[in-house]
């Protein structure tokens, strides 16, 4: 299949809802909860990211408050994103808004990526069919809002259980709904969360060449 012509998948999967998002928030919150994690060195690396598993975590928060601020304005901008002011705290460390206070350790940090979690769902369940939100991958709905969400949460939360010596699986039924709504060239027939982590760049699939590059298409289609 190339990367022009459109996976087919069974109507049954459906749309990504507000509901899809607020479980993904939930399970990573308690995949990043439990004792494991709060035993676990945050400043190792996350999987293969050169960040720490702190940073990533701090991305994935700022991921989500990005993703809740474009679908606020009344008249979103529709060149670039909602101007904020991001800073990096050193070369080659993630730009964010939001930042988790280190003092308040990984407990303090999973509230702030909860918070911003739900943040998102809240936008989501809100917004009307109208709204739309500026992305370079194609500028979204609140559903390809809900689904960005999604492949931010589950992808990073994989980067994470690997840097923080955790299980992790995210669910096949929401994984096949965010690959449907972003994904349209991802192959079928295969196990949705590993066909994911194949799409995101970190899983490989049995004679498939794991992309170079990847990217997602956000913006809706009729």
């Amino acid at each position: 299949m190339t990367d022009h012509e459109h996976a087919q998948l069974p109507d049954a999967v459906g749309p990504v809802t507000a509901d899809d998002l607020a479980e993904g928030v939930r399970l990573v919150v308690a995949l990043l909860s439990g004792p494991g994690a709060a035993a676990a060195d945050w400043d190792r690396p996350a999987g293969t990211l050169e960040w720490s598993c702190w940073e990533t975590a701090e991305h994935l928060a700022d991921d989500l408050f990005s993703y809740a601020a474009q679908l606020g304005p009344q008249s979103p901008p529709v060149a670039g994103f909602v101007p904020f002011r991001y800073r990096r705290e050193a070369p080659g460390k993630p730009a964010n808004v939001v930042f988790a206070q280190r003092e308040a350790g990984p407990q303090g940090l999973v509230q702030v990526l909860e918070a911003c979690g739900a943040l998102l769902v809240a936008m989501v369940r809100t917004a009307r069919p109208r709204d739309r939100a500026f992305h370079g991958y194609g500028t979204a709905d609140a559903e390809g809002s809900a689904a960005m969400g999604l492949v931010e949460l589950f992808a990073h939360a994989h980067d994470l259980a690997l840097g923080l010596d955790l299980d992790w699986t995210a669910p096949a039924d929401i994984s096949a709904r965010v690959l449907a709504r972003l994904f349209p060239a991802a192959p079928t027939g295969t196990d949705p969360w590993p066909t994911l982590r194949w799409a995101t760049g970190r899983g490989d699939l049995p004679g498939r060449e794991r992309p170079a590059e990847w990217r997602w298409y956000s913006a809706p289609r009729d």
